[in-house]
């Protein structure tokens, strides 16, 4: 598997992660008595989304900086 494809397809599963945990989130602190440490599990994958976000965001910016050709438009 090529590794930007491996990167695009962790960063959508981390995606889906991160928008269960931040549902969880809400209905953990709308109980009666909150469990406030829950509003810190949607953190880690937030970090992980924002990494694999700028990696993704550079990959253009770095093939044209290391002189990579893109392909012809309409091809």
């Amino acid at each position: 598997m090529n590794w930007n494809k491996g990167i695009r397809q962790v960063h959508r599963w981390l995606s889906v992660i991160f928008t269960v945990s931040v549902i969880a989130t809400f209905v953990a602190l709308a109980q009666r008595e909150p469990i406030v440490w829950v509003s810190y599990v949607p953190l880690l994958p937030l970090a992980l989304l924002m990494l694999s976000g700028l990696y993704l965001f550079a990959l253009p910016y770095l093939a044209k900086w290391r002189g990579g050709r893109r392909p012809a438009p309409g091809a």
